[in-house]
């Protein structure tokens, strides 16, 4: 993605909505520019076109997420690349943090396979030359973009691979935390064909309780966040045998 479309992305993520002119002006370049730009974030379903400016799109869901502190977001996905070489098979799960780092994948990477529960990053990566997906069956849930229940437990069975990239909606004394019981579900399954777990996310999740467990500490082996994490809360995850990388 150009940088102009990414500086395009955190003005949405703040403004919630912002017209063509202004774009134009913040980014010193022409609107017939800007509306290109638009044009490609658009397909990518990032954002909303109407006459004359641009809008995040309507639902909650994770094309809308990926917004909010999209820079912090890419930040973290770029160092979780750092990670990953040529040929490598991994999983990802969904969420905003990991749909970029499937996008840094497919850019800077050559010949890795990404076995997914989301829908989301499979149409997210469709245009992407070389981009090779594997998305297990399950059932639809629409609203997340993901695969859920009894049949990603069977799909996940059949791979073997050293690293699985999850996102988490919080964090409590035991461990990481999901919002959703069945997506919660899928992950424990998907992490059982892993060798490393791995969550990606945003220093605020820190702060915030989901309501299913996800993962208990001694299951998750690093976390990547941003520089906002506290030192209390980072010592307490070392201390419990987490690894914390910052950008």
């Amino acid at each position: 993605m150009r940088e102009r479309q990414t500086q395009i992305l955190n003005l949405l993520g703040e403004k919630k909505k912002i017209t063509v002119l202004e774009l134009s002006e913040l980014l010193k370049v022409s609107d017939v520019t800007i509306r290109k730009d638009l044009s490609v974030l658009e397909e990518k379903g990032l954002l909303k076109r109407e006459h004359g400016f641009a809008t995040l799109p309507e639902s909650d869901d994770v094309s809308t997420r990926l917004l909010f502190n999209y820079e912090t977001k890419r930040r973290i996905a770029q160092k979780a690349l750092e990670s990953i070489k040529d040929g490598e098979t991994l999983m990802i799960e969904s969420g905003s943090c990991c749909a970029l780092l499937a996008e840094e994948i497919v850019t800077n990477r050559r010949d890795v396979t990404i076995i997914t529960n989301s829908v989301f990053i499979a149409t997210f990566l469709r245009n992407k030359i070389g981009a090779r997906i594997i998305l297990l069956g399950g059932e639809f849930q629409c609203e997340s973009q993901v695969m859920v229940g009894p049949l990603v437990k069977r799909c996940a069975e059949n791979f073997s691979v050293e690293k699985f990239f999850m996102g988490t909606d919080g964090f409590n004394e035991l461990g990481a935390m999901s919002g959703d019981l069945m997506r919660a579900e899928a992950v424990r399954n998907m992490a059982q064909s892993a060798r490393r777990s791995i969550i990606l996310t945003e220093s605020k999740k820190f702060s915030q309780v989901g309501v299913v467990s996800l993962l208990s500490y001694r299951e998750i082996d690093s976390i990547y966040t941003d520089e906002k994490i506290s030192e209390a809360t980072q010592k307490n995850l070392e201390g419990r045998g987490v690894q914390v990388i910052l950008p």
